[in-house]
C-alpha cells in the first residue's frame, strides 16, 4: 500500500476513539490531519461501509465509532482501506518466453498473499484503543 490511505484512516479512527461521545466533523478531522475535508469524507465513507464508523448529517452531524475502540483491531482498518498489495504491484506483462517471466506472477502471488496475511495477523493483535492510548 504505497499511499497514505491507511495512515489517514488510522488518524481518523484514533481521533474518534479519543472523543467517543462527540460527533466529529470531517472539517475538524481534516484540520488535525492537515488535508482537504474531501479526503476525510472519502475515507469516512469507506470506514462506514466497513461498519467501523457511524455518521449523521446536519448541523449536529459528524462521525463516531460504530463500536468500542477496544474491539476494533487495527487490521480491521487496514482491511477496510487496503487497495493494493503490501509489496506493490506485479509486472503485468512479463515475457512468456522467459523461464522466469512465464512463472513470475504465480510465485509473486503466493509471496504477496503470505506477506499480506502476516500484516493482517500482526495488526490483528493491536486494538484501536491500545493505539489511541498512546496519545495524551
Amino acid at each position: 500500500m504505497n499511499n497514505t490511505r491507511f495512515a489517514t484512516a488510522v488518524h481518523i479512527m484514533t481521533l474518534l476513539a479519543k472523543s467517543p461521545q462527540e460527533w466529529l466533523t470531517s472539517e475538524w478531522i481534516a484540520g488535525s490531519i492537515n488535508v482537504n475535508p474531501v479526503i476525510v469524507r472519502k475515507e469516512i465513507s469507506v470506514l462506514r461501509e466497513a461498519g467501523l464508523i457511524v455518521s449523521r448529517q446536519g448541523k449536529e452531524g459528524g462521525s463516531q465509532l460504530a463500536k468500542d475502540a477496544g474491539i476494533i483491531a487495527i487490521s480491521d482498518i487496514y482491511k477496510a482501506v487496503k487497495n493494493t498489495e503490501v509489496l506493490g504491484k506485479k509486472n503485468q506483462n512479463p515475457n512468456p518466453a522467459c523461464s522466469v517471466g512465464k512463472e513470475i506472477n504465480i510465485h509473486l502471488n503466493t509471496l504477496f498473499e503470505e506477506t499480506d496475511q502476516l500484516v493482517v495477523r500482526f495488526l490483528g493483535v493491536k486494538s484501536l484503543e491500545e493505539f489511541a492510548d498512546q496519545f495524551g
